[in-house]
């Protein structure tokens, strides 16, 4: 067996011994345990049967065994994966099958930490000065100043300490392997464990040992996320981003405001975990709340535009966690671990920026996305007013939305706190019902004027005036609302992607603007050629459904932040159409949607019995 081997070996030796400090914190080194086991037999199996040594195999056969036993020790979470790590058992005991053992363990491997809710990675960046002075107290003696371990002591060890030079005890280590090592020591050797230190120093030694072999760091190194440090030897870095740039990567570790706010949420939910394992069952909503709103709302838009299905899952799993502790469910726990697993896979590429090519493509589908709804509705309404050749109201309506772009503008500038978190999702709430309101308000007035003819005919006559003071505002208000929402989410958006390519946001920016000017100048040519009572009923059909769909987002939104409660119902989610699987959404909307065809059904039938009646008469 290798050094490697005999480093890991003695780690996962070293685990059992010492986790008994409480029943909480030994499950969860049970559960690293039984992962370390996994990933060690995953590296060395293969190799293992291909040498033929009986003491390799045995070495294999003892490791299995006991991934068994830390499974069975975890109890009933364990008991699911025991039929998948015996059947691994079985092919180890014969020495078989070495490409399916390494597969298996490592599919078993990604399950458990998903099971386990494992973090493998710092909560912040490791200090390498504080690292360097911890190694020079508790590590020079044996491993020698510059890591080699070419010191007198170390010939008389039995192994001998490990050279952090060597590359093939360097090809498979990982700072999150070395970490287990500084916490837990390593039994039957001179390697002690180091309790009194603390996790973040722990984590500071672990990775300065990497910049032992290192040379001085010249340049910038690319931006890679510390869940991928942790968890990543220095080959595969190498192959990932470049032989040239380990020794930046080792040297200047990265300080990522996404991956650290997300991290704040991991903290978090492992705190609502222990409330809600505890019965504090409305402590644990208030900490999952909190997660939410402090450390995946203020990343959220660079989350999407990277990976939208994940900040999908992400708001859906910290809605079914704080559904599970509002409650009592016992699932809080398997969902909140799921929803660490999420949070971890959102780390992994926090450090990942977009090109600015990326950044003008995203920046235009957004502003395509966003304004789409807003556009269509102002377009709608100024081809309706150009039809009835109402000149003022037209003006009203363009210093409603121009007022609307302008509030948003500001909000890029100066609002990156005030449109955060909670703040942010109240504001789009409230805006979101207010614009509501003003949608029907307007598909009402369209309705009352497609079934006047004499009013028709009078605004064809008089051009100024045919509409009220009262409209006048009305429009206003219609046009201002409509944009204000999308206007609003549009600057949180442009926001993230800046920071990845200001000018690249300002291009796409250019080019969606086109577009959406053109949207604006094809619909209202459209709407010109229409017939007056077709284009106001097409508007107000229009109208309708663009309130149902704010109305379902707007509700969400203020559920987001438990200003509402959660209700769900077994439905589909339809996020771009406001849709989504809970009572207090779905309901308003369908009696929203529904209610015009019970108006049009009753007047239908009110129309009827007067015609009856007159026909009697």
């Amino acid at each position: 067996m290798n050094r490697t081997g005999v480093v890991l070996l003695s780690l996962l030796l070293a685990l059992p011994l010492a986790a008994r400090a409480d029943e909480s914190a030994s499950e969860g080194r049970t559960w690293h345990r039984l992962v370390g086991i996994l990933q060690y037999l995953q590296a060395d199996y293969p190799a293992a049967v291909e040498s033929q040594s009986e003491f390799e195999l045995t070495e294999q056969k003892s490791f299995i065994a006991e991934a068994v036993v830390a499974a069975n020790e975890l109890g009933s979470a364990g008991q699911g994966f025991l039929p998948r790590i015996q059947a691994v058992k079985a092919r180890v005991d014969e020495g078989k099958d070495p490409e399916g053992v390494s597969r298996d363990c490592g599919a078993l491997v990604e399950d458990l930490v998903l099971a386990g809710g494992l973090s493998r990675s710092p909560r912040q960046p490791p200090n390498l000065t504080r690292g360097e002075e911890l190694y020079k107290v508790s590590c020079t003696a044996c491993h020698g100043a510059d890591g080699r371990a070419q010191v007198t002591i170390a010939q008389t060890m039995e192994p001998q300490p490990a050279n952090f030079h060597d590359p093939d005890i360097m090809a498979g280590l990982t700072p999150y392997k070395a970490f287990n090592t500084t916490s837990f020591g390593v039994p039957g050797t001179a390697m002690p464990g180091f309790p009194t230190l603390s996790e973040d120093e722990r984590w500071s030694l672990a990775f300065f040992l990497f910049t032992l072999r290192q040379p001085a760091c010249e340049g910038t190194p690319p931006r890679v996320s510390l869940e991928r440090l942790a968890t990543a030897t220095d080959p595969e870095l190498a192959a990932e981003y470049g032989e040239q740039n380990i020794a930046c990567l080792r040297r200047k570790l990265p300080d990522v405001d996404e991956e650290r706010a997300l991290m704040a949420a991991r903290t978090r939910v492992e705190e609502a975990l222990r409330l809600g394992g505890s019965g504090d069952m409305l402590g644990a909503r208030n900490a999952l709340l909190d997660a939410y709103l402090t450390g995946l709302e203020p990343v959220e838009v660079k989350l999407r535009a990277r990976d939208p299905q994940l900040v999908t899952k992400l708001e859906q799993s910290f809605l079914q966690s704080r559904l599970a502790a509002e409650r009592n469910s016992p699932h809080l726990q398997d969902e909140g671990r799921e929803l660490l697993s999420l949070l971890d896979q959102a780390r992994r590429g926090s450090g990942n920026t977009a090109s600015m090519l990326s950044v003008i493509w995203l920046t235009f589908l957004i502003l395509l996305r966003e304004g789409f709804e807003a556009t269509v509705i102002v377009a709608a309404l100024l081809a309706a007013l150009k039809k009835m050749e109402a000149t003022q109201q037209v003006r009203v309506v363009h210093a409603g939305w121009i007022s609307a772009l302008v509030v948003g503008a500001l909000a890029f500038f100066f609002g990156r706190h005030l449109l955060a978190g909670a703040n942010r999702e109240v504001m789009e709430g409230v805006v979101a019902l207010v614009a509501v309101a003003m949608l029907l308000y307007a598909a009402l007035w369209l309705n009352a004027r497609a079934n006047m003819s004499r009013f028709m005919g009078e605004l064809r006559q008089k051009m100024q005036g045919a509409l009220g003071s009262g409209s006048t505002l009305g429009l206003f208000a219609i046009a201002f609302t409509a944009v204000l929402r999308e206007s609003f989410e549009t600057a949180v958006f442009l926001q993230g992607l800046a920071l990845d390519s200001a000018s690249g946001v300002a291009w796409g920016s250019l080019a969606g603007g086109v577009a959406l000017v053109a949207m604006v100048l094809f619909v209202r040519r459209v709407g010109y050629k229409l017939p007056m009572k077709t284009l106001f009923q097409a508007s107000t059909v229009l109208l309708v459904a663009t309130a149902v769909m704010l109305l379902g987002k707007g509700l969400h939104a203020l559920q987001e932040v438990a200003l509402l409660p959660l209700m769900p119902i077994p439905f589909v989610t339809v996020e771009m159409l406001g849709v989504y699987p809970d009572a207090v959404s779905l309901t308003p909307q369908l009696v929203l949607a529904l209610a015009p065809l019970a108006f049009l059904a009753f007047r239908k039938g009110r129309t009827a019995r007067l015609a009856g009646a007159s026909s009697q008469g």
